[in-house]
């Protein structure tokens, strides 16, 4: 077991860390499996859940709205990166399905804002078989390129 000040020191360096930038629950257990004891941790995460500083769901809409405000991702891009930090695929998939409107908006934009910057080297053709690699849904790509043929 541990003492309570082995705790408050620990759960002091993990905060610092969630605080510094949001983080998903998984990135907090990689940053520090090797640093922390297993059951320590585990009682760590526990606490700072309970207090809403660790929240997957938070993560994810936040990541995101940072995404969709300052970068031109498809909607698998998106689902790929949020993957990547370890984040549960229901979790993913029920945020994506429960704001599919907005997000085939976002990918519809962010096609065009592609498109527009090749539209001088490339030929629409090319452009979308680009995009089609780079994960955008075909109907999305079909509206986002009609303004531009």
């Amino acid at each position: 077991m541990y003492t309570v000040e082995e705790f408050d020191k620990e759960k002091t360096k993990v905060l610092k860390y969630v605080l510094y930038k949001k983080r998903s629950e998984n990135e907090i257990r990689k940053k520090f499996e090797n640093e922390i004891e297993e059951n320590l941790l585990e009682d760590i995460i526990a606490y700072l859940k309970e207090a809403n500083y660790i929240d997957d769901k938070e993560y994810i809409r936040k990541t995101i709205n940072n995404f969709m405000a300052l970068k031109n991702l498809s909607i698998r891009e998106i689902e790929y990166k949020l993957y990547s930090k370890g984040i549960k695929k229901e979790d993913i998939e029920d945020y994506i399905y429960e704001n599919k409107e907005e997000l085939n908006q976002y990918e519809i934009k962010s096609a065009r804002n592609i498109a527009n910057k090749k539209i001088t080297s490339l030929e629409v053709e090319e452009i979308k078989q680009y995009l089609m690699k780079k994960g955008y849904k075909r109907e999305n790509l079909t509206t986002a390129l009609e303004e531009i043929q």
